[in-house]
């Protein structure tokens, strides 16, 4: 049997098709119409309310109390030669210190540090560096009157430390950047610690 309240045809058509008058069911509205309501009370609960705690500040919170965890595994790090060079070989933290430069200086340095505003970090030639501890360094306390940012207070000191063993890492890579070699060419990084057999 034909549901006759359905088979209305419209009174137009398009390249001789035509189509029925089948109007958008009433529960589809009310879904509409509650979604809109929500986003109302989403907006005023946390984005306008005292009560609420805005979403940015819980990542915030989530991030610092993730951060606090994994810290917890490494202590404090100290920003020396034996420290940069150790966690360029734990990949596991060189993917952390990749994720910290990957927010805070891609606008200067570019995605794989070649170099922007920046100089390109994966030659063998530096502006403001002599020896792998210097990287925590410069990236703590800045460098060239402040075109390079000091991030001591706005990073972990584990951060920096983590940060500086990532930079670190890149050299040798020599990708192509915009500014070319700057500086002076430095003697190779330290070797890491010979691991004893097991």
């Amino acid at each position: 049997m034909t549901d006759t309240t359905r088979d209305v045809l419209q009174e137009h058509e398009f390249d001789g098709i035509q189509e029925y008058d089948n109007p958008t069911p009433g529960w589809w509205y009310l879904i509409f119409f509650a979604t809109f309501v929500f986003s109302l009370w989403y907006f005023l609960y946390y984005h306008m309310s005292t009560i609420s705690t805005p979403v940015a500040v819980e990542y915030q919170d989530a991030t610092a109390d993730d951060m606090k965890k994994r810290f917890a595994e490494i202590g404090d790090l100290k920003p020396d030669a034996a420290t940069v060079v150790r966690f360029m070989n734990e990949p596991g933290w060189l993917q952390f210190g990749a994720s910290i430069f990957k927010t805070n200086c891609v606008s200067c340095h570019a995605a794989n540090g070649q170099g922007q505003v920046g100089p390109n970090l994966t030659d063998d030639a530096y502006k403001n560096v002599t020896k792998i501890d210097d990287i925590p360094q410069v990236i703590a306390n800045g460098a060239a009157n402040g075109a390079m940012p000091a991030w001591k207070t706005r990073m972990h000191p584990n951060e920096v430390v983590l940060v500086a063993s990532y930079v670190a890492s890149l050299r040798g890579k020599n990708l192509p950047g915009p500014r070319g070699a700057e500086g002076t060419v430095i003697p190779p990084w330290p070797a890491p610690p010979v691991e004893p057999k097991k």
